[in-house]
């Protein structure tokens, strides 16, 4: 009897993240042990406190767990455990709609809010935090990617994400190297490192430049062994900013340029 009362109490837990309430649970539970009973009856099989019992099948009953006779006294039976699951789902997917409706709702008109002159920029610290962000913001890209960044940085934390890109989104990467096949969609220019300076510390090196759609951009700077910082923002002034640092790296890169090589020659 003990290890039943531990299981009912067990499975109430588990409908609860249902969208019951404990002492729902525990009456939609009493009820499936009987073929019909009163409010009474549910009371002692249930251990729900009796005033609490009416207020409780009121609710199931709104939630088309539990049907009710027309008799004197009343007497209430569970809908089948197929069709009750089934039921509470049926709420669950109402109830994440329409909270992803409201705060897409909240998150699009973020942008409409005044903040006078004040732009804000965000500070993530370490380089887990920073390629997961990263590498969310790349694979979501909807209109353009461009890159200027180390290709140990690439290789080791982002070059995953930026080949699952869409094929349809344009990337472009200035980097010092890039091994492997290039897809159709991504534009590469190389340029080695100086002689000299294609050191261990060097390759350590986490940074760059990562603009998103042209209306969100992070910037990287540190290394992986001592830890890094990456600066995000949405603020027009720092898109503004570091698209013209990108425009200036682009123009650097024509293929006119010796001693840059467009990635159409690394096959």
């Amino acid at each position: 009897m003990a290890e039943s009362r531990s299981e009912e109490s067990h499975i109430a837990e588990s409908l609860k993240s249902l969208g019951l309430t404990r002492y729902e649970a525990l009456v939609y539970i009493a009820l499936l042990k009987s073929i019909d009973a009163t409010a009474t009856e549910i009371h002692e099989i249930s251990g729900v406190p009796r005033a609490s019992v009416y207020p409780v099948l009121d609710r199931l009953l709104q939630k088309n767990l539990v049907s009710v006779s027309n008799t004197s006294p009343k007497r209430f039976s569970a809908i089948p455990p197929e069709e009750g699951i089934a039921q509470l789902m049926h709420h669950i997917e109402d109830d994440v709609k329409r909270a992803k409706s409201v705060l897409g709702a909240i998150f699009s008109d973020r942008s409409q809010v005044e903040r006078g002159d004040q732009e804000l920029i965000w500070s993530i610290h370490g380089i887990e935090k920073i390629t997961g962000r990263l590498s969310d913001l790349i694979r979501h890209a909807e209109q353009m990617v461009l890159i200027i960044s180390y290709h140990d940085f690439l290789a080791i934390d982002l070059k995953k994400a930026i080949l699952e890109v869409n094929s349809s989104i344009p990337i472009e990467i200035i980097s010092d190297r890039w091994e492997g096949p290039v897809p159709a969609q991504i534009k590469i220019y190389t340029k080695s490192i100086p002689v000299g300076h294609d050191t261990n510390s060097t390759r350590d090196l986490a940074g760059g430049v990562f603009i998103i759609d042209n209306r969100k951009v992070m910037v990287v700077m540190g290394s992986r062994s001592e830890g890094a910082t990456g600066l995000y923002s949405e603020a027009p002034g720092f898109v503004r900013f570091f698209n013209r640092y990108w425009n200036f790296f682009s123009d650097y890169t024509n293929v006119n340029n010796p001693g840059w090589t467009p990635s159409s020659e690394h096959p």
